[in-house]
Protein backbone atom coordinates (compact mmCIF):
# COMPACT_ATOMS: atom_id res chain seq x y z
CA UNK A 1 0.00 0.00 0.00
CA UNK A 2 1.38 3.11 -0.94
CA UNK A 3 2.07 5.78 1.83
CA UNK A 4 0.76 8.91 -0.22
CA UNK A 5 -2.37 6.69 -1.25
CA UNK A 6 -3.14 6.05 2.43
CA UNK A 7 -2.60 9.47 3.60
CA UNK A 8 -5.30 10.59 0.60
CA UNK A 9 -7.55 7.84 2.10
CA UNK A 10 -7.74 9.30 5.66
CA UNK A 11 -7.08 12.99 5.56
CA UNK A 12 -8.94 13.47 1.99
CA UNK A 13 -7.32 14.42 -1.87
CA UNK A 14 -9.43 15.69 -4.46
CA UNK A 15 -7.87 12.75 -6.78
CA UNK A 16 -9.40 10.16 -5.17
CA UNK A 17 -12.38 11.02 -7.45
CA UNK A 18 -10.64 9.56 -10.43
CA UNK A 19 -10.72 5.98 -8.37
CA UNK A 20 -14.19 6.31 -7.88
CA UNK A 21 -15.44 4.36 -11.20
CA UNK A 22 -12.81 1.61 -9.74
CA UNK A 23 -14.36 1.67 -6.76
CA UNK A 24 -17.78 0.90 -8.33
CA UNK A 25 -16.39 -1.94 -9.90
CA UNK A 26 -15.16 -3.07 -6.86
CA UNK A 27 -18.12 -2.91 -5.16
CA UNK A 28 -20.07 -4.98 -8.12
CA UNK A 29 -17.86 -7.59 -7.64
CA UNK A 30 -17.81 -8.42 -4.00
CA UNK A 31 -21.44 -8.38 -4.37
CA UNK A 32 -21.37 -10.81 -6.91
CA UNK A 33 -18.68 -12.60 -5.35
CA UNK A 34 -21.14 -13.00 -2.08
CA UNK A 35 -24.04 -13.68 -4.24
CA UNK A 36 -22.47 -16.89 -5.83
CA UNK A 37 -21.60 -17.89 -1.84
CA UNK A 38 -25.16 -17.58 -0.69
CA UNK A 39 -26.72 -19.56 -3.78
CA UNK A 40 -24.50 -22.45 -3.40
CA UNK A 41 -22.30 -21.68 -7.04
CA UNK A 42 -18.77 -21.43 -4.88
CA UNK A 43 -18.18 -24.03 -2.19
CA UNK A 44 -17.06 -23.82 1.02
CA UNK A 45 -15.29 -25.73 3.53
CA UNK A 46 -16.58 -27.19 6.70
CA UNK A 47 -14.57 -29.03 9.31
CA UNK A 48 -15.93 -31.01 13.04
CA UNK A 49 -14.00 -28.17 14.81
CA UNK A 50 -14.61 -24.54 15.65
CA UNK A 51 -13.29 -21.71 13.25
CA UNK A 52 -13.21 -18.19 14.68
CA UNK A 53 -12.59 -15.54 11.93
CA UNK A 54 -10.66 -12.56 13.27
CA UNK A 55 -10.51 -9.64 10.52
CA UNK A 56 -11.29 -6.57 9.75
CA UNK A 57 -12.43 -4.50 6.57
CA UNK A 58 -9.73 -2.24 5.99
CA UNK A 59 -6.54 -1.80 4.39
CA UNK A 60 -3.50 -1.88 6.79
CA UNK A 61 -3.24 -2.90 10.59
CA UNK A 62 -5.62 -2.92 12.92
CA UNK A 63 -4.50 -4.34 15.71
CA UNK A 64 -5.55 -8.78 14.61
CA UNK A 65 -2.11 -9.95 15.60
CA UNK A 66 -1.78 -8.85 19.30
CA UNK A 67 -5.88 -10.01 19.36
CA UNK A 68 -5.13 -13.19 18.36
CA UNK A 69 -2.75 -13.56 20.83
CA UNK A 70 -5.01 -12.74 23.84
CA UNK A 71 -7.40 -15.31 22.25
CA UNK A 72 -4.62 -17.96 22.29
CA UNK A 73 -4.55 -17.11 25.86
CA UNK A 74 -7.54 -17.10 26.92
CA UNK A 75 -8.64 -20.24 24.69
CA UNK A 76 -6.16 -21.91 26.66
CA UNK A 77 -6.69 -21.11 30.04
CA UNK A 78 -10.22 -22.34 29.46
CA UNK A 79 -8.95 -25.57 28.51
CA UNK A 80 -9.41 -25.26 24.59
CA UNK A 81 -6.50 -26.60 22.47
CA UNK A 82 -6.16 -23.63 19.60
CA UNK A 83 -4.33 -23.32 16.08
CA UNK A 84 -3.99 -20.65 14.00
CA UNK A 85 -3.90 -20.68 10.28
CA UNK A 86 -2.72 -17.34 8.77
CA UNK A 87 -2.11 -16.17 5.13
CA UNK A 88 1.85 -15.55 5.73
CA UNK A 89 2.20 -12.71 3.63
CA UNK A 90 5.60 -12.16 2.33
CA UNK A 91 6.58 -15.66 2.85
CA UNK A 92 7.87 -18.02 0.54
CA UNK A 93 6.93 -21.15 1.86
CA UNK A 94 6.01 -24.01 -0.14
CA UNK A 95 2.08 -24.18 1.10
CA UNK A 96 0.64 -25.59 3.44
CA UNK A 97 3.52 -24.46 5.71
CA UNK A 98 3.59 -25.79 9.01
CA UNK A 99 5.49 -23.50 11.15
CA UNK A 100 8.36 -25.09 13.27
CA UNK A 101 11.56 -24.10 15.72
CA UNK A 102 13.59 -23.54 12.74
CA UNK A 103 10.99 -22.03 10.49
CA UNK A 104 12.05 -18.07 9.67
CA UNK A 105 10.02 -15.15 8.87
CA UNK A 106 11.18 -15.71 5.12
CA UNK A 107 9.49 -18.54 4.69
CA UNK A 108 6.31 -17.97 7.12
CA UNK A 109 5.74 -14.33 6.94
CA UNK A 110 6.58 -11.91 9.84
CA UNK A 111 3.35 -11.99 11.30
CA UNK A 112 2.84 -15.99 11.56
CA UNK A 113 6.61 -16.24 12.85
CA UNK A 114 5.94 -13.63 15.45
CA UNK A 115 2.81 -15.00 16.76
CA UNK A 116 4.56 -18.87 16.96
CA UNK A 117 7.72 -17.63 18.43
CA UNK A 118 5.17 -15.57 21.10
CA UNK A 119 3.01 -18.57 21.68
CA UNK A 120 4.00 -21.80 20.16
CA UNK A 121 1.06 -22.37 19.04
CA UNK A 122 -0.01 -24.98 16.12
CA UNK A 123 -0.15 -22.52 12.89
CA UNK A 124 -0.22 -23.24 9.28
CA UNK A 125 -0.05 -20.81 6.54
CA UNK A 126 -1.84 -20.83 3.33
CA UNK A 127 -3.22 -18.32 1.34
CA UNK A 128 -6.16 -20.69 0.58
CA UNK A 129 -7.57 -21.01 4.46
CA UNK A 130 -9.40 -24.46 4.09
CA UNK A 131 -6.02 -26.12 3.20
CA UNK A 132 -4.62 -24.89 5.75
CA UNK A 133 -7.19 -25.53 8.29
CA UNK A 134 -7.27 -29.22 6.86
CA UNK A 135 -3.47 -29.64 7.01
CA UNK A 136 -3.88 -27.97 11.00
CA UNK A 137 -6.37 -30.91 11.83
CA UNK A 138 -4.06 -33.56 10.27
CA UNK A 139 -1.14 -32.63 11.78
CA UNK A 140 -1.90 -31.54 15.31
CA UNK A 141 -4.76 -31.96 17.94
CA UNK A 142 -6.25 -29.03 18.00
CA UNK A 143 -10.29 -28.13 18.79
CA UNK A 144 -10.70 -24.60 17.46
CA UNK A 145 -8.97 -22.98 15.05
CA UNK A 146 -8.14 -19.29 15.06
CA UNK A 147 -7.70 -17.76 11.74
CA UNK A 148 -5.90 -14.61 11.37
CA UNK A 149 -7.28 -11.87 8.75
CA UNK A 150 -9.99 -14.23 6.92
CA UNK A 151 -12.86 -11.97 7.04
CA UNK A 152 -13.46 -11.71 3.34
CA UNK A 153 -11.92 -15.64 3.00
CA UNK A 154 -15.58 -17.11 2.43
CA UNK A 155 -14.63 -20.35 1.82
CA UNK A 156 -13.85 -21.41 4.41
CA UNK A 157 -17.03 -21.55 6.67
CA UNK A 158 -16.98 -19.84 10.19
CA UNK A 159 -18.10 -19.98 13.38
CA UNK A 160 -17.59 -16.32 15.05
CA UNK A 161 -16.15 -13.62 13.24
CA UNK A 162 -14.57 -10.77 14.82
CA UNK A 163 -13.72 -7.60 12.88
CA UNK A 164 -11.05 -5.41 14.65
CA UNK A 165 -11.20 -1.64 13.76
CA UNK A 166 -8.77 0.78 14.17
CA UNK A 167 -10.02 3.18 16.74
CA UNK A 168 -8.01 6.08 15.80
CA UNK A 169 -7.90 5.74 11.86
CA UNK A 170 -11.38 4.74 11.74
CA UNK A 171 -12.40 4.22 7.96
CA UNK A 172 -10.99 6.93 6.49
CA UNK A 173 -13.25 8.29 4.00
CA UNK A 174 -15.29 5.52 3.87
CA UNK A 175 -14.80 4.40 0.28
CA UNK A 176 -14.14 1.08 -1.24
CA UNK A 177 -10.90 -0.06 -2.47
CA UNK A 178 -8.79 1.29 -4.66
CA UNK A 179 -10.48 5.18 -3.69
CA UNK A 180 -10.75 4.43 0.15
CA UNK A 181 -9.32 2.06 2.61
CA UNK A 182 -12.37 -0.47 2.72
CA UNK A 183 -11.97 -3.84 1.62
CA UNK A 184 -15.50 -4.16 2.39
CA UNK A 185 -18.55 -1.93 3.09
CA UNK A 186 -18.95 -0.85 6.91
CA UNK A 187 -22.10 -2.07 7.12
CA UNK A 188 -20.21 -5.19 6.92
CA UNK A 189 -19.98 -4.80 10.58
CA UNK A 190 -23.63 -5.38 11.19
CA UNK A 191 -22.83 -9.09 10.36
CA UNK A 192 -20.25 -9.83 12.36
CA UNK A 193 -20.82 -11.14 15.91
CA UNK A 194 -18.52 -8.85 17.65
CA UNK A 195 -16.45 -5.61 16.85
CA UNK A 196 -13.26 -4.96 18.61
CA UNK A 197 -12.10 -1.48 18.74
CA UNK A 198 -8.55 -0.72 18.96
CA UNK A 199 -6.85 2.30 20.97
CA UNK A 200 -9.15 5.39 21.47
CA UNK A 201 -11.93 6.66 19.44
CA UNK A 202 -15.63 5.20 18.64
CA UNK A 203 -15.88 4.15 15.38
CA UNK A 204 -19.01 1.77 15.70
CA UNK A 205 -21.19 1.89 19.04
CA UNK A 206 -21.26 -1.23 20.64
CA UNK A 207 -17.74 -2.14 19.89
CA UNK A 208 -15.57 -3.62 22.71
CA UNK A 209 -12.49 -1.38 23.69
CA UNK A 210 -8.67 -3.09 23.12
CA UNK A 211 -5.98 -1.73 24.59
CA UNK A 212 -2.92 -2.33 23.58
CA UNK A 213 0.17 -2.36 26.55
CA UNK A 214 3.46 -2.50 25.88
CA UNK A 215 5.51 -4.59 27.25
CA UNK A 216 9.37 -4.19 29.11
CA UNK A 217 11.84 -3.45 26.02
CA UNK A 218 14.08 -6.17 25.15
CA UNK A 219 16.92 -6.70 23.24
CA UNK A 220 17.39 -7.55 19.61
CA UNK A 221 20.77 -8.98 19.70
CA UNK A 222 22.75 -10.37 23.08
CA UNK A 223 25.07 -8.63 25.09
CA UNK A 224 23.27 -5.19 24.58
CA UNK A 225 24.13 -2.14 27.03
CA UNK A 226 21.80 -0.58 29.46
CA UNK A 227 18.25 0.09 28.38
CA UNK A 228 17.75 3.73 27.55
CA UNK A 229 16.01 5.76 30.27
CA UNK A 230 12.63 7.56 29.47
CA UNK A 231 13.21 10.93 28.28
CA UNK A 232 16.04 9.30 25.73
CA UNK A 233 16.88 10.19 22.32
CA UNK A 234 15.53 7.30 20.00
CA UNK A 235 15.44 6.13 16.34
CA UNK A 236 12.15 4.04 16.54
CA UNK A 237 11.57 1.75 13.68
CA UNK A 238 8.40 0.30 12.14
CA UNK A 239 7.56 -1.04 9.23
CA UNK A 240 3.57 -2.45 10.35
CA UNK A 241 0.34 -1.09 8.95
CA UNK A 242 0.03 2.24 11.28
CA UNK A 243 3.52 2.70 12.05
CA UNK A 244 2.34 6.24 13.74
CA UNK A 245 0.47 4.03 16.39
CA UNK A 246 4.28 2.70 17.46
CA UNK A 247 5.53 6.15 17.31
CA UNK A 248 2.85 7.43 19.44
CA UNK A 249 3.17 4.90 21.90
CA UNK A 250 6.81 5.67 22.33
CA UNK A 251 5.76 9.26 22.94
CA UNK A 252 3.73 8.68 25.21
CA UNK A 253 6.44 6.95 27.36
CA UNK A 254 8.52 9.86 27.32
CA UNK A 255 10.77 9.28 25.30
CA UNK A 256 12.02 12.02 21.35
CA UNK A 257 11.58 9.75 18.98
CA UNK A 258 13.34 10.10 15.67
CA UNK A 259 10.97 8.36 13.14
CA UNK A 260 11.46 5.72 10.70
CA UNK A 261 8.57 4.42 8.82
CA UNK A 262 8.72 1.41 6.42
CA UNK A 263 6.06 -0.07 4.27
CA UNK A 264 4.26 -3.24 6.14
CA UNK A 265 6.32 -6.65 5.87
CA UNK A 266 9.46 -4.56 4.95
CA UNK A 267 12.19 -6.99 4.27
CA UNK A 268 15.05 -5.05 6.65
CA UNK A 269 18.93 -5.09 5.72
CA UNK A 270 21.69 -3.72 7.97
CA UNK A 271 21.26 -0.57 5.78
CA UNK A 272 18.51 0.39 7.18
CA UNK A 273 19.85 0.90 10.46
CA UNK A 274 22.91 2.52 9.80
CA UNK A 275 22.27 5.81 12.08
CA UNK A 276 25.91 7.81 12.43
CA UNK A 277 24.57 9.07 15.79
CA UNK A 278 25.38 6.13 17.99
CA UNK A 279 21.33 6.66 19.37
CA UNK A 280 19.27 3.55 20.75
CA UNK A 281 16.62 1.98 18.15
CA UNK A 282 13.53 0.51 18.85
CA UNK A 283 11.25 -1.64 16.82
CA UNK A 284 8.36 -3.26 17.18
CA UNK A 285 8.48 -7.23 17.90
CA UNK A 286 6.76 -7.81 14.34
CA UNK A 287 9.67 -5.92 13.01
CA UNK A 288 12.16 -7.94 15.52
CA UNK A 289 11.88 -11.57 14.12
CA UNK A 290 13.07 -10.33 10.77
CA UNK A 291 16.06 -8.80 12.16
CA UNK A 292 17.27 -10.97 15.22
CA UNK A 293 20.17 -11.92 12.09
CA UNK A 294 21.56 -8.68 11.17
CA UNK A 295 23.68 -8.30 13.89
CA UNK A 296 22.59 -5.25 15.32
CA UNK A 297 24.09 -2.97 18.58
CA UNK A 298 21.89 -1.60 20.65
CA UNK A 299 18.91 -2.21 19.25
CA UNK A 300 15.23 -3.07 21.06
CA UNK A 301 12.22 -4.18 21.17
CA UNK A 302 8.82 -3.96 22.24
CA UNK A 303 6.17 -6.53 22.90
CA UNK A 304 2.23 -5.69 23.54
CA UNK A 305 -0.08 -7.46 25.23
CA UNK A 306 -4.09 -6.86 24.15
CA UNK A 307 -6.12 -5.78 27.22
CA UNK A 308 -9.97 -6.38 26.69
CA UNK A 309 -13.03 -6.42 28.96
CA UNK A 310 -14.25 -9.43 30.57
CA UNK A 311 -17.46 -9.81 29.22
CA UNK A 312 -15.92 -10.01 25.67
CA UNK A 313 -14.36 -12.97 26.86
CA UNK A 314 -17.25 -13.83 28.97
CA UNK A 315 -19.63 -13.97 25.32
CA UNK A 316 -17.18 -15.41 23.30
CA UNK A 317 -16.93 -18.43 25.38
CA UNK A 318 -20.60 -19.23 25.51
CA UNK A 319 -20.65 -18.99 21.99
CA UNK A 320 -17.34 -21.25 21.97
CA UNK A 321 -19.49 -23.37 23.87
CA UNK A 322 -22.43 -23.41 21.55
CA UNK A 323 -20.79 -23.83 18.48
CA UNK A 324 -18.57 -26.48 19.57
CA UNK A 325 -21.76 -29.13 20.49
CA UNK A 326 -22.83 -27.90 17.32
CA UNK A 327 -20.20 -29.35 15.41
CA UNK A 328 -20.41 -32.28 17.24
CA UNK A 329 -23.28 -32.80 16.75
CA UNK A 330 -23.10 -32.53 13.02
CA UNK A 331 -20.55 -34.42 13.49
Amino acid sequence: MSDVLARAWYRGHPALWLLAPLAVVYALLLTLRRALYRAGLLGVSHFGVPVIVVGNITVGGTGKTPLTLALIERLRAAGYRPGVVSRGYGGKARYPFLLGESSTPAEAGDEPAMMFRRSGVPLVVDPIRSRAVRHLLQNSDCNVVLCDDGLQHLALARDIEIAVVDGARGFGNRWLLPAGPLREPVRRLRTVDHVVVNGDGDPWPGAYPMRLVPGAWLPVGEGEASLPAAGSRVHAVAGIGNPERFFDQLQAQGFSVIPHAFPDHHAYATADFSFADGLPVVMTEKDMVKCRELALRNCWYVPVSAALPEPFYEALLAELRAATKENRNAG
